[in-house]
């Protein structure tokens, strides 16, 4: 049954995070008269032609208008959108609007944003949070503004972040987080009870796009920052480290317990240091301050493995320096 059949919403979004939004908004009886998503795009080994995960959720939810803009620059969409007559425009993991769409918006448009805000303006707001050792980040709805991640926010919802959480375990549970925030906001939008609060710019940090070479692990940092950039690189783009002329992604790591630097001082940075315990084998990498536990890695050209069934399948152990 729809909630509120006079409210028009048009709902952009693309990646899987877009996905609990769409479908909570439809549960809580917002049905969005459109929805926008990128184009098909070709993936995979077989590089054959697939649709968003949003699409794919708005045709399984039913919704009929789907707009797909190769470029939302473009005043052919800027029209489109329009004709639509949206009350409300709700943006989740789309592309940068240009006024001419979101202003079409008679209530207003807003974004969920993955920080709480100003904290971590930018692409990479999850990423950067873990790999700063945040025990703490949350979710951001706001009105859009031309100036990225600038406008007044509307609500906010804090979360915790575990000590060996990745980004992968905070946008899985984030995403979930962000759909209940966004129905919220809707709801306040359509009650006409939003108090918006302006950002502090001054309090504003970056969050830029992160790229392949920025995850490179440097073994010479203390163990805790070591652990923080495993975790903030995973899954994507992967944390990575050289074992001989391979790449070897690390997914996951711990810091082990009673770790003390005096009884490691003979061994090199890097070293990859295989030890038995009470708990079973462990493997762990030298750093500037102690050992770094490895849970999970990646060989080039592999699987994904427990890092002690990799270490396993080695012909030789002793000695062997990540760099």
């Amino acid at each position: 049954m729809t909630r509120s059949d006079s409210l028009r919403i048009v709902f952009m979004g693309t990646p899987e995070f877009a996905v609990p939004s769409l479908q909570q908004l439809v549960s809580a009886g917002y049905p969005p008269v459109a929805v926008v998503t990128g184009p098909d795009r070709r993936r995979g080994r077989g590089r054959k032609l697939q649709a968003s995960p949003v699409k794919k959720a708005a045709q399984e939810l039913g919704i009929e208008t789907l707009l797909q803009p190769e470029s939302v620059k473009d005043p052919e969409f800027a029209r489109q959108v329009a004709d639509l007559r949206p009350d409300v425009i709700v943006v989740v993991a789309f592309r940068i609007l240009p006024p001419a769409v979101f202003e079409s918006a008679a209530l207003g448009a807003f974004n969920l944003h993955g920080s709480l805000l100003p904290k971590y303006r930018g692409a990479a707001p999850i990423h950067h949070a873990v790999l700063s050792g945040d025990a703490e980040t949350g979710v951001t709805t706001f009105f859009l503004k031309e100036k990225v991640d600038t406008g007044h926010v509307i609500m906010q919802r804090p979360m915790d972040i575990g000590p060996d959480e990745t980004t992968g375990d905070v946008y899985t549970r984030m995403m979930h987080l962000g759909a209940e925030v966004v129905v919220e906001t809707v709801r306040a939008i359509e009650a006409d009870r939003v108090e918006e609060v302006p950002q502090v710019d001054e309090l504003a940090t970056p969050a830029p796009k992160v790229r392949v070479p920025d995850a490179q692990i440097d073994w010479t940092q203390p163990a805790a920052v070591v652990h923080n950039t495993i975790r903030a690189y995973s899954p994507i783009p992967g944390a990575w480290t050289m074992l001989g002329d391979r790449r070897l992604k690390i997914l996951r790591s711990q810091l082990p317990g009673g770790e003390s630097e005096a009884e490691h001082t003979e061994r090199t940075v890097g070293e990859l240091v295989v030890a038995d315990g009470p708990a079973g084998q462990s493997v762990a990498v030298r750093c500037a301050d102690g050992l770094v536990e490895l849970v999970e890695v990646q060989l080039e050209g592999r699987r994904a493995m427990p890092a002690r069934d990799f270490v396993a399948g080695l012909r030789k152990r002793s000695a062997l320096i990540l760099g």
